[in-house]
């Protein structure tokens, strides 16, 4: 059975015969045998989009500084922990582990690096291409301290809380997490619902599913009923990031969250010019905006919202240490100076050429270049909060 039969079957199921859009997105990304994720999606050039760490070493390369440099800053805790939401296909955390084996030989004597991977087809993709690189341990009933170097994949579920010191992060992780569409039309705000007529599939709109809706924009003091937004005016509300920093706050006893996405501030994101909301819909590297197209076999995102971030995480014991863009973060941990070194020692013409394009590529300001980078920390000490490299007085920067 097809993923646009199963989910027919089970809209059919329901008691309006309807479901919220967010349940329509997590069905058709994550369904564990037919979602765009679970089935092992296709990442690069030859896939359906690429990211940063598909372009070369360098993204893994300079965070791997960024993560030495917090180690020392938490006093060089042994174990010190790595743990990556959402790896993609192990390129990133290869990039990573390699850089601080061959450079910090003290920092890899106190190594933990975890995954937490929802996709099966990623986590088998993952495991395919780390394992000949690192050997690879089962969590099991294993105390972390009794680990040895190598990749373990974890469920946030076997992680117990305050057990985690070091840095937590993701890359284009949180812009594809399930997000609630709602639309502000007649002096109400409604919730996008999905249904399938057997002929097509058709929204509908209806009163919020979950109080938390309201209470989000009541947060922001934004009411979308009213003027200077027009009517109709449509978004979409990412619920689900809230709930991920939650449990990772949690989780973590002392250290860093790096958060790599593609997104706004709060004042922009939800600008009334910006009336049909930021999702996006890729495959093969074409871009459009209908999620009831391709089901299973495309990708779709929205944009982050990071004041909404800092909030949330300041309401879970996250404080924001910084927010900068991606640019100025690696400029700061050593981009430019690898751009320099290209120009003094140039190997070959065409080698030079395509090492050049991929750091601008990283530094463009009109794709990974403006990517946020946010950065919050919970448990630090006063000498532990000193200013990180990669913020390098950006702190501020929107």
């Amino acid at each position: 059975m097809s993923l646009a039969q199963l989910l027919q079957q089970h809209i059919q199921q329901q008691p309006h015969q309807r479901i919220p859009f967010v349940e329509f997105m997590d069905w058709v990304l994550y369904h564990p045998q037919a979602g765009y994720y679970s089935r092992g999606v296709g990442l690069g050039k030859s896939g359906d989009f690429f990211t940063a760490s598909h372009l070369g070493s360098d993204l893994g390369e300079l965070l791997a500084e960024q993560f030495v440099d917090c180690w020392h800053h938490l006093d060089r805790p042994d174990p010190f922990t790595l743990l990556e939401m959402g790896a993609g296909q192990g390129l990133l955390a290869a990039d990573i582990l390699q850089w601080i084996r061959s450079q910090y030989p003290d920092c890899w004597r106190s190594l933990r690096y975890l995954i937490v991977e929802r996709s099966p087809g990623l986590r088998q993709q993952q495991q395919d291409f780390l394992q000949p690189l690192f050997d690879t341990i089962d969590l099991g009933t294993i105390d972390f301290g009794t680990i040895e170097h190598g990749v373990t994949w974890v469920n946030w579920s076997d992680l117990a809380d305050e057990s985690l010191i070091g840095c937590c992060f993701s890359n284009e992780l949180v812009d594809a997490f399930p997000v609630h569409q709602v639309i502000a039309q007649g002096g109400e705000l409604q919730e996008v619902y999905v249904r399938w007529t057997g002929e097509q599939w058709q929204e509908e709109y209806d009163r919020p599913s979950t109080p938390r809706l309201y209470q989000y924009f009541e947060a922001l003091h934004l009411n979308l009923t009213q003027p200077p937004y027009p009517d109709p005016y449509r978004t979409e509300v990412n619920l689900a990031a809230q709930d991920w920093l939650t449990t990772l706050s949690q989780k973590l006893h002392r250290g860093y969250v790096f958060t790599l996405d593609y997104g706004y501030d709060g004042d922009r994101y939800h600008h009334p010019q910006r009336d049909q909301g930021t999702l996006q819909c890729y495959r093969n590297h074409q871009r459009h905006n209908n999620p009831y197209l391709n089901l299973g076999t495309q990708d779709i995102t929205t944009h982050v919202n990071f004041t909404v971030l800092q909030q949330w995480g300041k309401a879970c014991g996250l404080e924001t240490i910084g927010f900068t863009r991606q640019a100025l973060f690696l400029m700061a941990l050593g981009l430019g100076d690898r751009l320099q070194q290209l120009t003094t020692d140039p190997h070959n013409l065409q080698t030079l050429l395509q090492r050049r394009d991929a750091l601008h590529q990283l530094l463009d300001p009109a794709g990974l270049g403006n990517f946020g980078v946010l950065i919050q920390a919970k448990g630090l000490q006063t000498a532990a909060a000193q200013p990180l490299r990669g913020l390098n007085n950006h702190s501020l920067v929107q």
